[in-house]
């Protein structure tokens, strides 16, 4: 069984309910545990936002998203416009990628990015947390690549 869905989503914060709710039926009808359902939920969730505050969207532009479910796996991508200006995001999108990866349970890296998020000023926006929830809560492995095109494809498998 392999079942996949695409949603294509305008970048502005006012789009993510609708975008949820469509993530939501198409997952209840793939009759999924209440843990996977959350848990892609989540997923999604975190890497639509991460999408719409790093993209860099002109006249027109979407993020892609593409959910594909087969019997032991969930995998999320999503797909945003990039350009030069991203380089910064990108290399700490490859460095906080790789920071939990160095770690064998992402329970580790979760406390300790907990940790250092306890200790930021109340209105930093650039904490991590959501890449290490995903990897965590989630229990999803995370990687990303750019795309010829301008494009930057991030990708999250959830393992069951």
């Amino acid at each position: 069984m392999k079942n996949s869905k695409t949603i294509i989503i305008d970048p502005v914060w006012d789009e993510l309910e609708k975008v949820r709710n469509q993530l939501g039926r198409f997952l209840i009808d793939q009759h999924l545990s209440e843990f996977q359902n959350h848990a892609a939920t989540m997923v999604f969730n975190e890497l639509i936002e991460k999408g719409i505050k790093y993209g860099k969207f002109g006249p027109g532009d979407q993020i892609e998203s593409h959910i594909t479910i087969d019997d032991r796996m969930i995998t999320i991508e999503v797909v945003t416009p990039v350009d030069e200006t991203n380089h910064i995001h990108l290399q700490e999108l490859d460095e906080m990628i790789q920071w939990i990866r160095g770690y064998q349970d992402p329970f580790e890296a979760y406390i300790e990015k907990l940790k250092k998020v306890a200790r930021l000023p109340i209105d930093d926006k650039k904490s991590g947390l959501g890449l290490v929830r995903i990897a965590y809560e989630g229990g999803a492995i995370l990687d990303f690549c750019n795309i010829e095109d301008g494009r930057l494809n991030v990708t999250a498998v959830l393992n069951f």
